[in-house]
């Protein structure tokens, strides 16, 4: 396995990334991981290795702002859904730029806030993802902002969500916004993996999906929650890596 630590300058900031290459040169398919509110890309370096072995790359990275290990020039004050969308075209650009680069196979995936990022970024670029995967997606942010402030003028210039300073712009830029109305455009493979015992994402909200996404595959994990456990994480890689095998475009015969 190829272990690459990359960075990747765009508007004025840098995303830090980690690129997970099997070894030779042949192009392979990839997936971009996007982690959930205040996560790191190395929540998902697990899955990462699972599809390494299995000569599928990958990609985990921190948004600028918005990652507990983010070192960078954006402060989580700036930071909004629309600038982690901005980081993840980022990553998927340096992805398609690579050499090994294979064109038709482009996976997005996305766990919680990121998401709900994948799905907004899958939405604007039908073309890219050839499916996407979406781990207990916070749907409901732009639903559970709202309701707490219903009003422009209610919303404060700062608010601090689990020990994080987020900035108006945050809830500004959601402001009656419907998160399936922004979704709805994707309609390629999708998988979706829930607890069902979720208290952060209500899990009817991925429930939902079968009424937006044409070709969905919902998996609802039993007995889990927000953040599985070592049970339920082994699980979803491994449902994750069966996707990407059964919706690769000219995979090879074994």
């Amino acid at each position: 396995m190829k272990k690459t630590n990359i960075t990747i300058p765009h508007h004025g900031r840098e995303v830090y990334a980690t690129m997970y290459e099997p070894e030779g040169s042949e192009p392979t398919p990839i997936v971009i991981f996007s982690h959930g509110f205040h996560g790191s890309g190395e929540d998902f370096i697990d899955y990462a290795e699972l599809l390494v072995q299995n000569e599928i790359a990958a990609i985990t990275f921190d948004f600028c702002g918005g990652s507990r290990t983010y070192s960078g020039k954006m402060r989580s004050t700036e930071m909004t859904l629309f600038t982690e969308e901005e980081d993840l075209e980022a990553v998927i650009a340096y992805a398609l730029a690579r050499e090994r680069a294979d064109q038709e196979n482009v996976f997005l995936f996305g766990g919680s806030q990121g998401g709900l990022v994948t799905a907004l970024t899958a939405s604007k670029h039908t073309e890219i993802a050839a499916g996407i995967i979406l781990l207990y997606p916070a749907l409901c942010i732009p639903d559970d902002w709202n309701a707490r402030f219903p009003r422009l003028c209610d919303i404060p210039d700062t608010y601090e969500l689990w020990g994080v300073s987020l900035g108006r712009s945050y809830f500004e830029t959601i402001h009656k916004m419907s998160a399936a109305d922004k979704i709805k455009d994707y309609q390629k493979a999708v998988l979706v993996m829930h607890g069902h015992k979720d208290p952060v994402v209500d899990v009817a909200y991925s429930k939902n999906l079968a009424g937006i996404y044409s070709n969905l595959q919902l998996e609802i994990f039993e007995g889990e929650g927000h953040g599985f456990t070592q049970e339920g994480s082994r699980r979803a890689a491994q449902l994750t890596l069966e996707f990407v095998q059964a919706n690769q475009k000219n995979r090879k015969a074994e």
